[in-house]
C-alpha cells in the first residue's frame, strides 16, 4: 500500500512582537486544517514572534513568551495531528544569541527543533548579528515520512537541502518570512525548483502574508512535486489554507490540492502589496484611520485612492489646502477625486497663515527676493496645518511624495514630507501613473468608479508653488530621470554605463548630485512600503556626508 499523509500550508499574517494574538491566530488555523483532515500543519518563518524581529530578539524576555507559547500549543496536538511552528528559541547560555527556529508540536509536546542553518545578511536582513546559526538541518518523522525542515533562506543554497536529502528526508517543508519586491516570485519559484531538481525531493513553500513596517508579504505560497511540477499556488497577498494529499508512488512523491490561483503582476501587485502594507500598518498600530492632503496631483489621488482600498471611505478624510498660486483646476479636480472615492474634503485656505509669516520674516530677509524660501514656507504651513489636524483628530497623517521626488530631494522637509506613513515612497513617478492606470481599469474591489480623474493623469504635474510652476522647470521629464535613477539606485551603474544608454553626460551627472545631496532629507522621511528591489533606508543606507562623485569619462 502506498504512502501518504496530507499537509496543509497556513499562510497567515502574524504581529511582530503580537505573541498572544499570533498565537491565537495559530489555534485557530491549526483547528481549520485538523477540520480539513490535514496530518500536520505548517506556519511560515517565526510565526510566533513575528517577522523580522529585529532587535526585540535580543530580549530574554521575548524569547521566553513565544517558548511558552508554543509549549501551549504543543499541548493541543495528539498522536493524529502534528504542527511546525516557527519561533525565536532561547539562547543556550551567557553570550549565546538565540536561534531562528521551527518547532515541531506533535503528542502534546514539543518533539524537536529545527534551527535556520544559513542566516541571510543582505539588503534588508541582518540576522547574523541577531541570530546563532544552527550547525545541522532537522528533519522530523510524522506518520511514517521523512520530514526535512529547511529555514527560509536555507534553500536558497544548495548545501541545506542535500543534507537533509542525504540523511533521508522524503518531503520538504520550507517555511519562509520572504518579502515582496517586483521579482521576488518568480526568484523563489526558481530556487527552488533547482532544489528539487538536485535532490529529488518535493517541496512545499509556505510564506507570510501582511504588512510590517516598511516591508509587505505576499504570501503566494507554492508547492512543487518531485519531478519540479507546480501542483500548489496559493493567492497572493491574503490569507489561505492549501491542504494537499501527498501519495508516494513509483516516481516518487505525489501531490494533490486546491487548484492553481491566478499570479497577480505588475502593476496589480504594487497596488496590493501598498494596499495591504498600509491596512496592516494602521490596524496593527492602533489608528483610527488616515488623513491627508489631496492636492489635485497624481500622488495625493493614488494615495487617496490606496487609502480607501485599504480602510474603507470612512476611515479616510482629505484636505484641500489652497494657496494663491492654486489653480482652479487643481480645486476641481480635488473635489472630483473626492467624489469618486466617497471620502470627506474639507477646504483650509492657507493665504492667511503665509501672509502672517511674511509679516514676521519679512523684514529679517532684508533686500532679498522671494526665491524657493517662500515656497516651501508654504509646503510647511501645509505640514504644519495636516499635522495639527493629525493630532486633534487622531488619525495619522499620509505623506505623498514618490520615489522620484524623494530621490532627487524634491521634496519640503518638514512640509509635504510631514507624515506617518508613505504609500508611494518606493514607487517611481512612472510607476505611479502606472499603478494609477491599472487601479481604474481594475475595480478589485467593485466600486463601480475610477477612483483617479483622467484630467489628473493627463495635466503636467506641479507642486503649485509660484505662478504656473511645472515639475519639469527644476527636473528632467520622468521617464528620463526614472531611467537615469532605476541605474543609480537600482543597479549602482556607473556613469558611463548610464550614459551609454543614450542619457545625456550633463543630466546624470546632475541627477546623480542631486541623489547625493539628498540623503539627509531621506533620513527623516516617513516610513513607506519596499516595493522594488532596492528601498531607501533599509535597502540602500548612503552616508549623509559622502564626497564620492563619479564621473563621466572625458567630461
Amino acid at each position: 500500500m502506498n504512502r501518504s499523509i496530507v499537509i496543509a500550508a497556513v499562510q497567515a499574517n502574524p504581529t511582530v512582537g503580537g505573541i498572544n494574538a499570533n498565537e491565537a491566530l495559530a489555534r485557530q488555523k491549526m483547528a481549520e486544517a485538523r477540520a480539513a483532515g490535514a496530518d500536520i500543519a505548517i506556519f511560515p518563518e517565526l510565526f510566533i514572534n513575528g517577522y523580522p524581529p529585529e532587535d526585540l530578539a535580543m530580549k530574554p524576555a521575548f524569547w521566553r513568551a513565544g517558548q511558552c507559547a508554543v509549549q501551549r500549543l504543543a499541548a493541543e496536538t495528539d498522536e493524529d495531528f502534528a504542527a511546525l511552528v516557527g519561533v525565536i528559541w532561547p539562547a543556550e547560555g551567557p553570550g549565546r544569541r538565540p536561534r531562528n527556529a521551527l518547532a515541531f508540536l506533535a503528542g502534546g509536546e514539543i518533539r524537536g527543533v529545527a534551527f535556520k542553518c544559513d542566516l541571510p545578511n543582505y539588503g534588508v536582513f541582518d540576522e547574523k548579528r541577531i541570530f546563532e546559526p544552527g550547525e545541522e538541518p532537522s528533519i522530523f518523522s510524522w506518520k511514517g515520512v521523512q520530514l526535512g525542515a529547511p529555514i527560509c533562506e536555507d534553500i536558497w543554497s544548495p548545501d541545506v537541502c542535500a543534507s537533509l536529502a542525504r540523511r533521508g528526508a522524503e518531503i520538504l517543508l520550507a517555511p519562509n518570512g520572504s518579502p515582496y519586491r517586483r521579482t521576488a516570485e518568480q526568484e523563489r519559484f526558481e530556487v527552488a525548483r533547482a532544489r528539487v531538481a538536485e535532490t529529488g525531493l518535493p517541496l512545499i513553500y509556505v510564506n507570510e502574508v501582511g504588512g510590517q513596517d516598511e516591508l509587505v508579504f505576499d504570501g503566494a505560497s507554492f508547492a512543487l512535486d518531485a519531478r519540479g511540477r507546480q501542483v500548489m499556488r496559493l493567492p497572493a497577498f491574503e490569507e489561505a489554507l492549501g491542504v494537499m494529499h501527498w501519495t508516494e508512488g513509483r516516481d516518487g512523491w505525489t501531490g494533490s490540492g486546491p487548484p492553481l490561483a491566478d499570479r497577480l503582476e505588475g502593476a496589480g501587485a504594487m497596488h496590493h502589496a501598498m494596499v495591504v502594507a498600509l491596512r496592516d500598518y494602521v490596524n496593527k498600530s492602533g489608528f483610527p484611520g488616515v488623513l491627508l492632503g489631496l492636492s489635485g496631483g497624481v500622488d495625493s489621488a493614488l494615495t487617496a485612492a490606496v487609502a480607501v482600498d485599504a480602510l474603507g471611505p470612512d476611515r479616510v478624510r482629505c484636505f484641500m489646502l489652497p494657496s494663491r498660486y492654486t489653480s482652479q483646476e487643481s480645486l476641481d479636480d480635488a473635489a472630483d477625486c473626492a467624489g469618486r472615492l466617497g471620502v470627506r474634503l474639507d477646504e483650509i485656505p492657507i493665504s492667511p497663515a503665509v501672509d502672517a509669516f511674511a509679516g514676521m520674516l519679512t523684514p529679517h530677509f532684508g533686500n532679498r527676493p522671494p526665491d524657493l524660501t517662500e515656497e516651501n514656507i508654504q509646503a510647511r504651513i501645509r505640514g504644519l496645518s495636516l499635522m495639527a489636524l493629525s493630532n486633534k483628530l487622531g488619525s495619522m497623517l499620509l505623506t505623498t511624495g514618490n520615489k522620484s521626488e524623494m530621490a532627487v530631494g524634491y521634496a519640503t522637509l518638514y512640509g509635504d514630507m510631514c507624515g506617518g506613513y508613505n504609500v508611494l515612497k518606493d514607487l517611481y513617478k512612472t510607476e505611479v501613473y502606472e499603478v494609477c492606470r491599472w487601479r481604474n481599469a481594475h475595480d478589485p474591489f467593485r466600486r463601480g468608479l475610477d477612483p483617479i480623474p483622467e484630467r489628473i493623469l493627463t495635466k503636467p504635474p506641479s507642486a503649485e508653488l509660484r505662478p504656473d510652476q511645472k515639475d519639469q522647470d527644476s527636473l528632467p521629464e520622468y521617464e528620463e530621470l526614472d531611467g537615469i535613477l532605476h541605474g543609480l539606485v537600482e543597479e549602482e551603474a556607473t556613469l558611463d554605463e548610464i550614459v551609454a544608454r543614450g542619457y545625456p553626460p550633463d543630466t546624470v551627472e546632475r541627477v546623480q548630485r542631486l541623489l547625493y545631496g539628498s540623503e539627509y532629507k531621506r533620513r527623516q522621511s516617513a516610513p513607506g512600503v519596499k516595493i522594488g528591489a532596492r528601498a531607501f533606508g533599509r535597502d540602500r543606507r548612503y552616508p549623509i556626508v559622502n564626497g564620492f562623485r563619479d564621473r563621466v569619462s572625458g567630461a
